[in-house]
């Protein structure tokens, strides 16, 4: 597992990084589900963009520890 990103100096946890990605994608993503007209009969809409927020992040942690090399 990748464990640290070295961004413009600074060391991150590689998780915060991925985490503030999903945050954002799942913010842009918002706007396009809030739209959708059958959405109110599915539920609470924030359920929804946490589990969008909780899927980007797991899949942006899984293609970062598949296809960056480290080490």
């Amino acid at each position: 597992m990748l464990e640290e990103l070295h961004v413009w100096g600074v060391y991150l946890p590689a998780a915060l990084a991925w985490a503030v990605l999903a945050g954002i994608l799942a913010h842009l993503l918002r706007g396009l589900w809030q739209r959708v007209s059958w959405s109110a009969a599915l539920g609470h809409a924030g359920v929804w963009e946490l589990t969008l927020f909780a899927l980007l992040w797991w899949g942006m942690t899984t293609f970062a520890d598949g296809y960056f090399h480290y080490g």
